[in-house]
């Protein structure tokens, strides 16, 4: 008897998120939204996919870490999405959907300036 609710009580223990990308709540969506157009403003896309690749594991801890530094950062910022964003951090997969929504953003902006018959710079060395 004592094995079978030993057994259950651990049975979930150590149970963590299923892998692949997760799906974010209106406000986490909008909060990345933010951060990958100001990327995308600042023509930074490269450097942030780069850098969000090379940092994949440590998503979590990137997450704990702008929690900690709320209370500092909401003296200095508006921090409406500043929590949504860092609970975002802290799920499986965040990275990637990061990566992706700042792809697609890139994407779209990179037609609409090329539509609107504005000047966009290519990505590739000059020879």
């Amino acid at each position: 008897m004592r094995w079978r609710t030993l057994k259950g009580a651990l049975a979930h223990a150590f149970a963590v998120e299923q892998p692949g990308v997760p799906e974010p709540t209106a406000e986490e969506s909008a909060a990345v939204d933010r951060v990958c157009e100001a990327v995308i403003r600042r023509r930074m896309a490269t450097p942030a996919l780069t850098f969000l690749h090379m940092t994949h594991p440590l998503n979590f801890v990137a997450a704990q870490v702008l929690h900690f530094f709320q209370p500092i950062v909401s003296g200095l910022i508006d921090t409406t999405g500043y929590g949504h964003f860092a609970a975002f951090l802290e799920r499986r997969g965040s990275i990637e959907y990061i990566c992706r929504r700042l792809e697609n953003l890139e994407a779209q902006m990179t037609n609409d300036e090329e539509g609107r018959g504005l000047r966009v710079k290519s990505r590739e060395p000059a020879e």
